[in-house]
């Protein structure tokens, strides 16, 4: 059984265009509504591998209860936790070309009450019957949640014997280090704001994933976008790509190879074989669809036992976040 916690959940809302044109009406030519979230998502791949998940969820008004019925129709065991306030929804513009454009709603503000209310559902989820062999925070935190509750969340678990891995960013994954998860999984810019240097070559990748293990991390799965994958663990470093010739939409894609990777653990599979195939898989699907086992092409990734340090990643750092380490 896999738990996974996401605070900051949503309605996403996708829509296929021909083009974005500013200001002009554009016509749709395709559209979905799935249920959102980094945390709901590694529940949403694991479900649809027929894989135990059970998904920790906030949820507020009648958004949140669609978002409920979402969940439900694709077979995750919701543990809906009520707070005041409504669900967030988002949208996001998918062009052709893969080229994607979004637009977020700000997360409602929690109290106190509805945090406690959060970890206690979060750990009896956890210490249920069948028992959990991780929980995953997934995700920014909301107004009004402070920076420490990933690594408090973490503590508590640790008191338990459950493994806890963190996908988040800034302040909030600095924090959770110190808790010392059984796993961390940044992105290429959540990793150079992390260790405070660009991450332009596989070299810097394995570097900086280093140094998140120093600073408490038992494990780093760091993902690079379109060069694939970093994973760095106390058996040392693998490096491994999953070319995908015609994307469909990266949303959701970090989430899937999260999935992939707790996956691998539970099956006894190759992990970061999983990871890169669950989330190339996700790459190829439309809008924040999340993979099933007929999506996922494990003969197309390529591990490298020994990588190429120097080899350079393709493109740039997002511009935001990225003046102060330039």
């Amino acid at each position: 059984m896999i738990v996974t916690l996401t605070l900051n959940p949503s309605l996403d809302r996708t829509i296929e265009i021909a083009r974005l044109t500013r200001g002009a009406m554009t016509r749709a030519t395709g559209t979905r509504l799935d249920p959102g979230g980094k945390g709901v998502n590694v529940s949403r791949a694991l479900a649809a591998h027929a894989l135990p998940t059970r998904a920790v969820v906030p949820l507020g008004g009648p958004e949140g209860s669609q978002l409920t019925t979402l969940l439900e129709l694709e077979g995750i065991d919701v543990c809906a936790v009520p707070v005041s306030g409504h669900t967030r929804s988002n949208v996001s513009l998918v062009e052709p070309d893969g080229t994607v454009t979004k637009v977020n709603e700000p997360g409602g503000s929690l109290r106190p009450v509805d945090l406690e209310r959060i970890v206690s559902a979060t750990l009896a989820a956890a210490d249920g019957a069948d028992g959990a062999d991780w929980v995953v925070a997934s995700g920014s935190l909301p107004p009004g949640v402070p920076d420490t509750f990933y690594a408090r969340l973490g503590a508590r678990l640790a008191e338990s014997g459950i493994r806890f891995a963190v996908d988040t960013s800034g302040p909030a994954l600095a924090a959770a280090l110190g808790c010392g998860p059984a796993l961390v999984k940044p992105n290429r810019d959540e990793l150079a704001e992390s260790v405070g240097f660009r991450i332009d070559t596989v070299g810097d990748a394995v570097r900086a994933a280093e140094a998140m293990r120093a600073s408490g991390a038992e494990a780093v799965l760091a993902s690079l976008g379109g060069d694939g994958a970093v994973l760095v663990d106390r058996h040392g470093a693998r490096y491994g790509e999953s070319p995908v010739d015609h994307g469909r939409s990266a949303v959701g894609a970090g989430d899937a190879m999260l999935a992939g990777y707790l996956a691998g653990g539970v099956t006894a599979g190759d992990a970061l074989v999983e990871a890169l195939s669950w989330g190339a898989a996700a790459v190829r699907l439309p809008g924040s669809r999340m993979p099933g086992p007929s999506d996922v092409e494990r003969g197309a990734v390529l591990v490298h036992a020994t990588a190429d340090l120097s080899r350079p990643l393709s493109g740039p750092h997002h511009e935001h976040g990225m003046e102060q380490i330039r």
